[in-house]
């Protein structure tokens, strides 16, 4: 008997091909599919989630996405029908429709509840069946957190930019409770057929402090995507001649680097200079993602960088928070 093949990690596609996606929604869904995790494989139990069992599989998905870039109606109303107000939520959305509609593993179901005398135990993300039959269960977490360390490697100086988490324990509860649910007794009277392989899909971006040298943790994807956090006081020196325009990023434009084609930015979200942002944060009382933007010669919008203005405080807090 042949062995089932194993799966293939994704190459990062060149930024220059997807570049050419013209939706954001789309762009959001390659960015999800694509990226690099933010974390390595944790054995035994923490292996990575990949989107694509074979080198075929790959290419009919980046194609796919081009297809759809072209016709991106029936996602825009599955999200618009999800009314979707959480960065997680919106990531869950995108990668459910790649299950059901993509060229590759297929959806079992999502958000599968376990429960235990009435009392909810947690749930599984997304079952999935790969071409080859292997049943697996993802986890999928998007993650934005700011290292408020002084240079040390710890997992623990990573922290949200709310301070209410941190990576060393998002980590702990995907590898001990998230994870092992699908491997649960309770799990077996649901009627979806196992033994189920869990994995982990742990994506978004790390921020780091302005002018700060860092290293990573050993947990740590050295490829994951990178951003930049200042202090408001740091702010003018930062942001001089460092862009040609800045933005506010909504918590949904979290994900893939943004682009704007021209006409695309409504004067409520309208680019201005470092002067003109900084001042409309005066009232701010937490971080707030910004982007810097180049104007290109066609006349799109083209983020360069993304990163939090935080509190002056911040680094204190966050300093504190990380050694808790």
């Amino acid at each position: 008997m042949n062995a089932a093949p194993g799966p293939v990690a994704p190459a990062v596609a060149p930024a220059a091909r997807f570049d050419a996606l013209r939706d954001a929604v789309v762009r959001d869904l390659a960015w999800l599919l694509f990226s690099p995790d933010l974390l390595r494989a944790q054995p035994p139990f923490g292996r990575l989630a990949i989107p694509f069992e074979t080198g075929d599989e790959e290419a009919a998905t980046i194609d796919w996405l081009f297809a759809l870039d072209a016709a991106p109606e029936a996602l825009h109303r599955h999200i618009a029908a999800s009314r979707i107000t959480r960065l997680g939520r919106y990531a869950e959305c995108l990668l459910g429709w790649f299950l059901l509609n993509g060229p590759a593993a297929r959806l079992v179901a999502a958000n599968v509840a376990l429960r235990r005398a009435g009392v909810t135990l947690g749930e599984c993300d997304f079952l999935v069946e790969t071409g080859s039959g292997r049943r697996l269960h993802w986890e999928l977490a998007v993650k934005c957190y700011l290292h408020a360390g002084d240079g040390r490697a710890r997992l623990a100086d990573y922290v949200g930019p709310n301070l209410q988490d941190r990576f060393d324990l998002k980590l702990s509860h995907l590898l001990d409770h998230q994870l092992p649910l699908s491997a649960r007794e309770e799990f077996a009277t649901l009627g979806h057929r196992g033994p189920w392989e869990p994995q982990m899909c742990v994506k978004g971006w790390l921020f780091y402090r302005t002018g700060e040298a860092t290293q990573d943790p050993p947990e740590i994807d050295p490829a994951h995507a990178r951003g930049w956090w200042t202090p408001r006081e740091d702010w003018p020196a930062f942001a001089d001649g460092h862009a040609d325009a800045w933005k506010v990023l909504p918590r949904l434009e979290w994900l893939a680097p943004r682009r704007y084609e021209t006409g695309e930015v409504t004067p409520e979200a309208a680019f201005v200079d470092a002067a003109t942002l900084f001042g409309g944060l005066e009232r701010q009382t937490g971080p707030t993602m910004v982007a810097a933007f180049a104007h290109d010669e066609t006349g799109r919008w083209l983020e360069r960088s993304r990163g939090f203005i935080v509190p002056d405080d911040w680094p204190r807090r966050g300093q504190a928070f990380a050694r808790q």
